[in-house]
């Protein structure tokens, strides 16, 4: 969890109820006011796939290469920059699939975000996912690169029609299985202060519903909610393994859109061509300082008049200096105009106002309601009844105050109270892990419930 300016989130990473290993990888690369403005906050989701090794460093490549190159390409735009990072890793993961049998067809998915002072960038290559959190609202912002999102948006199918149509976990589009990959880019989307950005691995979507991720990110603080919602997910079973990013926005994170923004150049072509121009008009701008420095010695100026008149050799000087000045400024004035004259293809650019991608894709009303704080109460008391009984009392005890308090209208009180009942079952599965007594003594680990 951190902290830096106003904006506070935390990441975190579980390898679920069924898998032997970890194949997500999470990154955050934090940003102090001076970075904000060039860089912005940096945030990324990775969800290795492939055989038990290839997967795990697929992901693990993702997210130790995507920030950094990111970073080092500060002289780009920040959605080319996050583009090209992309691009070039799943290049890098490419290269190292060919190196041998072992890596053959390693992939990764790859979901970034980067909070800006002109809004929110989205780069995306698979299924994981980023959502905004906004009031009563869950936006998601990135579009699922799998057969089921197809067969909905292409298919003509409701949401449900696909999912019984095709297995979800058949991705369209990943990192790594090829040399090139087309990458998504989305926004700049407005922040306002209280925003909540939520990046997650499938492991917690395929487990937890938009509105009940919605729910829990909105009510707890970031450290607090990704503790739930990853509780959430391990309470329902969590087949897969489960990585939550929560952020916060504050004042300082809010959008500052302007129309003196420049145009942010989407290709490197049109990278050269904006920093020719603005080299144009530095060049033109010293012209013009050296034109007024050539007025200014000439020796019959109202300034340099009168000693160029007492002393030959302040004449002199003043001579040369003219010269020297009025040809720096004429060499200036070619630079100058040879830039604008002679610029190559513009190139794409993205101005203020403009938006890439064509998101949000989804929204969800995530308003707390008796029947939605039931559904995750539910999964709560049924999974408690595999716990040792202290814990199972304590949970029961704790469900059954959460009840009371969403039947009263304080659905803050019964989300919270919510949350630590998800952490009972949390520490009995981490305990389960790491005590090697709990498997030998006859206390079986809590028992995965998956939802109705």
């Amino acid at each position: 969890m951190g902290k830096v300016t106003s904006l506070v989130y935390c990441d975190r990473t579980d390898i679920g109820c069924r898998r032997s290993s970890n194949q997500d990888a999470k990154a955050v690369l934090p940003a102090n006011p001076t970075q904000f403005r060039l860089r912005g906050w940096f945030f990324m989701v990775a969800d290795g796939m492939g055989a038990h090794a290839a997967g795990e460093l697929a992901s693990a490549m993702a997210a130790d290469r995507v920030p950094k190159i990111y970073e080092e390409r500060s002289q780009f735009s920040p959605p080319l920059a996050l583009r090209l990072s992309l691009e070039q890793v799943n290049a890098e993961i490419n290269a190292k699939g060919e190196s041998g049998f072992e890596f053959r067809g390693m992939g990764t998915t790859c979901t970034t975000l980067v909070l800006l002072p002109r809004g929110a960038i989205v780069g995306h290559i698979g299924d994981s996912r980023c959502y905004r959190i906004r009031g009563r609202k869950i936006e998601q912002l990135s579009r699922d690169h799998s057969l089921v999102w197809e067969l909905e948006s292409a298919g003509g199918m409701s949401r449900e029609q696909a999912a019984e149509a095709a297995p979800k976990n058949i991705i369209t589009r990943s990192m790594g299985p090829h040399p090139t990959v087309e990458v998504d880019l989305e926004g700049p989307f407005p922040v306002n202060a209280g925003d909540v950005f939520l990046l997650c691995s499938d492991g917690l979507s395929g487990q937890v519903a938009d509105n009940e991720i919605g729910l829990l990110a909105a009510e707890l603080e970031p450290q607090e909610a990704t503790s739930a919602l990853i509780g959430l997910a391990l309470v329902r079973g969590a087949p897969d393994n489960v990585t939550v990013v929560v952020a916060r926005a504050g004042e300082e994170e809010a959008s500052k859109t302007s129309r003196m923004n420049e145009a942010w150049p989407l290709s490197e072509d049109a990278t050269t061509n904006q920093r020719q121009a603005h080299q144009s008009w530095i060049a033109l701008a010293v012209a013009g300082a050296c034109l007024l420095a050539a007025l200014m010695f000439n020796p019959q100026s109202m300034l340099t008049k009168e000693a160029c008149l007492a002393s030959e050799t302040v004449w002199a000087i003043c001579l040369f200096g003219s010269i020297a000045a009025l040809m720096a400024a004429i060499a200036a004035l070619l630079f100058a105009f040879s830039g604008f004259l002679v610029r190559p293809s513009r190139g794409r650019m993205l101005n203020p106002g403009e938006f890439l991608g064509k998101g949000p894709y989804r929204h969800d009303d995530c308003t707390p309601t008796e029947q939605l704080m039931e559904r995750i109460l539910a999964s709560v008391e049924h999974s408690a009844e595999h716990l040792p009984p202290p814990d199972r009392d304590r949970t029961l005890s704790i469900v059954a105050r959460a009840r009371q308090q969403s039947a009263a209208g304080s659905f803050h009180e019964a989300v919270t109270a919510a949350a630590e009942a998800i952490a009972i079952h949390t520490h009995a599965i981490e305990a389960s892990r790491s005590d090697e007594t709990i498997r030998t003594s006859g206390h079986a680990p809590p028992a995965p419930h998956d939802p109705a």
